[in-house]
């Protein structure tokens, strides 16, 4: 694993040279497309979050950009696993996708096959993957993506297993070829890596440390998506709420937000994820001002017990979690707050769930993600003595399930009978005759239109609460 890559080249540099790198690409394709008598397929398969998916729009933009034509189907030319490695079974599962392909890699002299993302950071998965699945050709990190052109050319001339991993970069390489899946709204990196070291989660060592993206390439990139057709932007981030930290100025999310908020055309703004510890006042009146911000707050909570949160290395206490969330409620009324929970961690008491019960309780929130604790090796929790009965963690997980489920079903239907804006973002796949789109809150509504509404903002009257999303009938456009 090469140690901290040396910034030799600009980032426009950088970006000059994978172009090239693009061109030389293009005609290996072609060559590739000669000898095998038709034209070379790719298949880009995402685990993970949001970032990953942004990374694979990245790659798939450069596969499509040299040639390849995009199919769903993992019996394609080209096969990349962009992989995720925040829970083990996620790892388990990328070998047994590995050991289906095996066979049509024997029968198809074309294929090749890589693997990228921050299952690939992890030293012991790329030893394993070296002795046991030789067969794969290509494997490199979360630092290195933008070289994927390049990485592609050494791979397709050498005719051997090209292994490309860095241990970090401060480098921001992002002006490169992107196969977005919607064309009316994207994701759109803001800075990249963590610093908080939880002691659970594997990803600052796999993604390395804090690095922001510069303000005015971030409102390029979004001005040019805008005039692409864009109405609708998530900024990502590991925490969006520290960005700007290491620029030179230093600039806040609030102040991001407000300079993407001016931006003409566009129409909706949302991000995450937010880390408690790093949520402002500023922020808070950031959201509240800027018309273009969604009503929506993704804040995850983890545990709702102060003793355990300091253990989990969160830096926050349950006070100050309810806290956050009487200011975010105070200035914005209607928000829609969401949260991670993580059931079992380790010394968990009965005591310790009941506190999150009665965070549970006290925030209401419009929807949860609740998560049974998944020992992480390489993490300092892993290595707690003091790790939880399965049995008493399943019950735990199942009273908080049906509370939070009570809850959302009871908050949902309070919102039965408006009219609210709503972004329609494709046909309904039981029923044809519905679109589907999302509210400000990122509620799901299905109502009756025809395709050529996608990608349009419209005035919908929510007519009937179905739990988890709801029916409803256009009025107007927003």
């Amino acid at each position: 694993m090469r140690d901290l890559e040396a910034n030799i080249l600009s980032g426009a540099e950088e970006t000059k040279l994978q172009y090239e790198y693009m061109e030389k690409a293009k005609k290996l394709v072609r060559e590739r497309e000669v000898q095998a008598g038709h034209k070379l397929t790719c298949c880009v398969k995402t685990f993970g979050c949001q970032m990953n998916a942004r990374d694979s729009e990245k790659l798939l933009g450069i596969l499509t950009d040299i040639g390849y034509e995009e199919t769903e189907d993992e019996h394609a030319d080209f096969v990349i696993y962009n992989t995720c490695t925040v829970r083990e079974n996620a790892n388990n599962k990328v070998y047994g996708r590995l050991g289906y392909l095996s066979n049509y890699k024997k029968k198809n002299p074309h294929m090749m096959i890589a693997l990228c993302g921050c299952m690939m950071q992890e030293p012991s998965v790329v030893e394993k993957i070296r002795k046991s699945y030789r067969f794969v050709d290509l494997i490199f990190g979360t630092h290195n993506i933008y070289k994927f052109a390049e990485l592609l050319c050494r791979s397709m001339e050498s005719h051997s297993m090209i292994v490309d991993i860095w241990k970090d970069t401060d480098k921001i390489v992002e002006d490169l070829p992107v196969k977005r899946k919607y064309s009316f709204k994207s994701g759109v990196n803001i800075m990249f890596g963590c610093n908080n070291f939880c002691s659970y989660c594997i990803v600052p060592y796999v993604r390395g440390r804090e690095r922001s993206r510069e303000p005015k390439d971030i409102i390029r990139e979004i001005e040019g998506l805008v005039a692409d057709g864009v109405c609708e932007v998530m900024l990502l981030g590991q925490n969006v709420n520290s960005y700007g930290k290491n620029l030179n100025p230093p600039m806040s999310f609030a102040q991001l937000l407000r300079e993407v908020n001016k931006i003409d055309g566009l129409k909706r703004i949302r991000f995450m994820t937010s880390h408690p510890k790093d949520l402002s006042d500023d922020l808070i009146l950031a959201m509240k001002e800027c018309d273009k911000v969604c009503h929506h707050m993704h804040l995850p909570l983890q545990s709702g017990s102060s003793r355990l949160l300091s253990v989990m290395n969160r830096h926050y206490s349950k006070e100050q979690y309810l806290s956050l969330v009487d200011k975010l409620r105070a200035a914005i009324p209607d928000i829609a707050i969401t949260t991670d929970i993580i059931v079992g961690f380790p010394g968990e008491t009965e005591e310790d769930f009941n506190e999150t019960l009665d965070v549970v309780r006290k925030v209401q929130y419009d929807s949860a993600f609740t998560f049974l604790y998944s020992k992480r090796t390489g993490t300092p929790a892993a290595a707690m003595e003091n790790q939880c009965d399965p049995a008493e963690v399943k019950r735990h997980f199942d009273a908080l399930l049906k509370e939070v489920q009570e809850i959302s079903a009871k908050k949902a239907c309070e919102l039965e009978g408006k009219t609210v804006e709503v972004l329609a973002e494709e046909q309904n796949e039981q029923d044809k005759s519905l679109i589907t789109g999302r509210l400000s809150n990122n509620s799901v509504v299905h109502f009756p239109g025809t395709p050529d509404m996608i990608g349009r903002l419209f005035m919908v009257k929510l007519t009937e609460c179905k739990g988890f999303y709801y029916l409803g009938e256009v009025k107007a456009d927003a």
